[in-house]
């Protein structure tokens, strides 16, 4: 209802017309002719005087040089390039993602809450409904490095028209997967579900870059990130109460675009339009690699998110190990870890956009997880049902809220490469992650006791802390945002020759730096 009454208010509202925001620089004025040069006593100071103007102009030339587009138009003229505007149609991108970002995140989850109900259902055994959920983060492996190469080349409209369909096809496919005898449908239907999820998740921090201003960016990747929590919500919530634990065994236009008309940063304003014909999705992936920070971040990352994604396929198991004829309440604590963790994202988003202190508060969110995870631990088998409410609350709170601090970090840590690109590794090690620890704490939980397997995770959890403090953090992004700001573009693309030395390059987009970038931005 929302994103319906959003796309009424663009399609009312001039689609060309920016928000309150544009942005713009003048350029000099064309050079005038040089006034003919007397003789006489003042001919010297005249011609010396006309001289250093002319220097003066050369110099302004060659700054506007620099600029994308050579800094003029197809005929030389002199009007100004790094213009910037926001655009309504911004939130209704945002809102429309948000929405099949949920739904996509609702179907991860519909199963692996209701374990107990769907062995009964199907014949099967625990492992093979966990694997429901592992398809999820092992599809995202191999599928990721394709799906972000499109995002590239192709843009955000399609890639968006991809993970919405294929959404769709697999919500209709479950729908033929009702009867216990076809165990072997439903898991097709995830596996598609699972490769939409591809198309999905790396959106968030492409949608907030390239359509939402630099005071905007973070809340705008933490609302899109909020709309895949919200769906996790939902589905640990619905599934028990829908499908109740019974004895019985034998039973046409598109709101997304790639891009609006005017940048909404100058982040954004100094990178080529469209990818250059030397563009090499290789040649970034390598940059990206050889990144010591993005490495540590990508390890962390996939750490915190992995381990997330554990506890919440496993939380049914553990619960049930506690406390018996629970699965309602299974159910309801997931869904309060998940909205605690909806409310941190967002307030970390917020807190991003006013600080700009990316690393402080990834670790900090990552130091109080930990405390989380470890409180949850010891007082899981308590025999207090709402003490574990109140302790899962306290871990998504800050568990599920660091994720679009990841996000966000790495962008600013990686620019100027494609966003999806560094969100789409950043998913693909927590895929990874995922599916390990949901294998290794699924055997101590079985094997051993819940305990056990939250030991595991804490520990892991642990080491993420100390990769998180070796981070160094440049907020390059940023750093451009505010030397644009202040009249002084930091980094601008221009056409690098051969011999431009490999450490300035970026596919061919040479950063011409006139302030080495700084440290992160202190309170």
């Amino acid at each position: 209802m929302v994103a319906g009454e959003l796309v009424q208010e663009h399609l009312r509202a001039d689609p060309g017309a920016p928000d309150a925001i544009t942005v713009s620089r003048k350029s000099p004025e064309p050079r005038r002719a040089e006034e003919p040069v007397c003789g006489g006593a003042g001919g010297g100071a005249a011609h010396t005087e006309a001289h250093t103007e002319q220097e003066k102009e050369k110099e302004a030339d060659e700054r506007d040089a620099m600029l994308p587009n050579g800094g003029g138009g197809a005929g030389g003229a002199a009007e100004e390039k790094l213009r910037t505007g926001l655009y309504r149609r911004r939130f209704a991108v945002l809102a429309v993602f948000s929405l099949y970002s949920l739904v996509n995140a609702f179907q991860w989850i519909q199963y692996s809450i209701i374990t107990n109900v769907f062995t009964r259902y199907y014949r099967v055994s625990n492992d093979q409904v966990d694997w429901l959920s592992i398809v999820y983060m092992l599809a995202y492996v191999p599928l990721i490095f394709p799906a972000t190469w499109l995002l590239d080349r192709r843009g955000l409209r399609l890639t968006a028209l991809l993970g919405s369909g294929l959404n769709c096809a697999g919500a209709w496919l479950k729908c033929a997967s009702v009867s216990p005898e076809r165990f072997s449908v439903t898991v097709t239907a995830q596996v598609v579900c699972s490769v939409a999820q591809v198309f999905i998740l790396g959106l968030p921090s492409r949608i907030a870059s390239v359509w939402f201003g630099p005071r905007e960016v973070s809340t705008a990747c933490a609302t899109a990130v909020l709309g895949n929590q919200l769906g996790t919500a939902i589905g640990f919530l619905l599934p028990p109460v829908l499908v109740p634990n019974t004895p019985d065994d034998d039973d046409e236009l598109t709101v997304i675009k790639d891009r609006p008309p005017l940048p909404p940063s100058h982040a954004q304003a100094v990178l080529p339009d469209s990818p250059l014909e030397d563009y090499s999705y290789k040649q970034s992936i390598i940059n990206l690699i050889k990144n010591k920070a993005f490495i540590l971040l990508l390890t962390s990352y996939g750490i915190m998110t992995g381990s997330f994604y554990s506890v919440s396929t496993l939380l049914n198991q553990m619960i049930m190990a506690c406390y018996e004829n629970q699965e309602l309440n299974a159910g309801r604590i997931g869904l309060t870890l998940v909205v605690a963790g909806m409310v941190g994202s967002i307030l970390c988003g917020l807190w991003l956009d006013h600080t700009k202190t990316y690393k402080m508060t990834t670790l900090i969110v990552y130091v109080l997880s930990f405390l989380g995870m470890v409180v949850f631990t010891f007082t899981l088998n308590l025999d207090s049902i709402y003490l574990v409410f109140f302790t899962a609350g306290v871990l998504g709170f800050f568990m599920t809220g660091y994720l679009p601090l990841g996000f966000e970090f790495g962008v600013e840590i990686t620019y100027p490469e494609s966003e999806g690109t560094s969100s789409g590794l950043l998913n693909a090690f927590a895929q990874i992650f995922g599916i390990i620890f949901t294998l290794i704490q699924g055997k101590l939980t079985t094997d051993y006791n819940p305990l056990a397997g939250n030991l595991f995770l804490c520990a892991w959890i642990f080491l993420g802390i100390l990769l998180t403090a070796l981070i160094k953090s440049e907020l390059k992004r940023h750093n451009v945002n505010m030397g644009a700001d202040s009249n002084h573009l930091q980094a601008l693309p221009t056409e690098c020759p051969s011999d431009c030395p490999s450490e300035n390059k970026i596919n061919g987009v040479k950063l011409e730096p006139s302030v080495s970038f700084s440290r992160e931005t202190s309170l």
